[in-house]
């Protein structure tokens, strides 16, 4: 039995959940989300209330089931309350600063990585050393969190580069000096 799938999902006021077949539309003041489900899924929206069934009780439509039902509670709630993703700059000379809605990093390598932000994506520097990712859709705003991060990961001797605000890097020992 799927204790997430089988919770239904409340709807709060000033979002709208619209079902046409497998194609899910959720419209809400920060923006609009669509997606197609699994055809094995059958989600209904009864007053202000989403409920996702699945046809049997096979290992896979099991998986689909929850699964279905975070990625509809994920886009109610982007579409209510931005996510967003907190990234931080370690490193002498390191920054990041905006030019227009580009963000421009400074990495030590001999020219700045300029990243343009997809669409639906804002960057935020609140400093030099912080970059906030802000989006409605959680996935693109993890997946544009991450190929930033790929430009400089953290380095594990001297812990320089750009690591997520909750990360914590394990720093290794340098060499041993000579015997």
């Amino acid at each position: 039995m799927s204790r997430i799938g089988n919770k239904p999902i409340t709807v709060p006021a000033g979002v709208e959940v619209t079902v046409d077949g497998q194609h899910i539309t959720v419209k809400g003041p920060k923006g609009t989300l669509e997606r197609d489900i699994h055809k094995n899924m059958t989600v209904s929206v009864e007053e202000n209330i989403v409920k996702i069934a699945r046809p049997d009780d096979e290992a896979f439509n099991k998986s689909l089931h929850g699964l279905t039902r975070t990625l509809i509670n994920n886009m109610i709630e982007g579409v209510l309350n931005e996510y967003t993703r907190e990234l931080e700059i370690n490193g002498v000379g390191y920054r990041a600063q905006l030019r227009g809605k580009n963000l421009v990093l400074t990495l030590g390598y001999s020219h700045p990585v300029e990243m343009e932000a997809p669409e639906g994506i804002k960057f935020e520097v609140p400093s030099p050393n912080q970059i906030i990712v802000r989006g409605v859709d959680k996935e693109q705003v993890g997946q544009v969190a991450a190929v930033i991060r790929t430009k400089r990961p953290p380095e594990v001797y001297r812990g320089k580069g750009i690591k997520y605000v909750e990360e914590h890097i394990r720093r290794k020992e340098g060499k041993a000096g000579k015997k």
